[in-house]
Formats: C-alpha cells, structure tokens, sequence
C-alpha cells in the first residue's frame, strides 16, 4: 500500500462519525487545486458520475498528475480525494494500485449508488490515463 494510502486511512481514523468525515470530505474539496476553466468542458468530463466531475492529467517527468472539479460539495471532496492519492505516480504504478484505501476509510458504504458509481468511474478514469501514457 502506498504512503499516501496510508496517511488518507489514518486522517479519516481521526474521526468518529460518518458526519464528521462528510465534513472532512467537504473541506478536502474545498482545498482542492482547481483545474484551468479551459478543461471544463465535455471532453474532461468524467462520464458515469451523477454530478459534474472534470479531471485532467498532466504527464510530466514520466510521472501524471491530475486536476479536478466538481459541482457538488461531496463529489468535489471524492475527487480531490482520488486526485491526492493517484497523483504523481509513473502510468505503470497507476495502473497497477488498488483501491484498497477506499474500503479501509468506509467511503463506499456511506455513499449513494450514484455517487459510488461516481466514484469508480473517476478511479476508472484515472487508470484509462496510467494506460495512455505507459511506454
């Protein structure tokens, strides 16, 4: 599991309710690095989510990272979750990480199907661009 994995279940051990940690989420979106408005548009929309959801990737020094945003509270938190747990990693890494981090903070089982379906479609989004740009 990756450091970064780890230091997203021990933050979301810190608190006690499923309130709490909605409200974490909340602010997570909040200080998320807003993606240029020139990628808010259909071809970075992230398809299968039931709200808006933008992501780009940046590949740099063989290594990708992304930027997000998200018109809903909640949705915009996911995002920059799975935003910080995938950026900076080469494509290959991001290819073969699991999502073990995500059952281990309970965030599938406090989500609405919708936003669960969300969820994976960002995570799938993320990995469709590890495989882009593998060499």
């Amino acid at each position: 599991m990756e450091v970064i994995h780890k230091e997203i279940i021990e933050e979301f051990e810190f608190f006690d309710s499923w309130e709490d940690k909605y409200q974490h989420l909340i602010e997570l979106g909040n200080d998320i690095p807003l993606i240029d408005k020139q990628f808010k548009t259909e071809d970075y929309l992230v398809r299968g989510c039931q709200s808006k959801v933008w992501l780009y990737c940046e590949y740099k020094d063989n290594k990708l990272y992304f930027y997000a945003d998200s018109d809903a509270l909640i949705t915009k938190g996911i995002v920059s979750l799975i935003v910080r747990a995938y950026s900076g990693f080469s494509p290959l890494k991001i290819t073969e990480m699991n999502n073990d981090f995500i059952d281990k903070i309970g965030l599938t089982n406090h989500l609405s199907m919708n936003r669960a379906n969300g969820l994976v479609s960002m995570i799938q989004k993320i990995k469709t661009y590890g495989k882009k740009y593998i060499k």
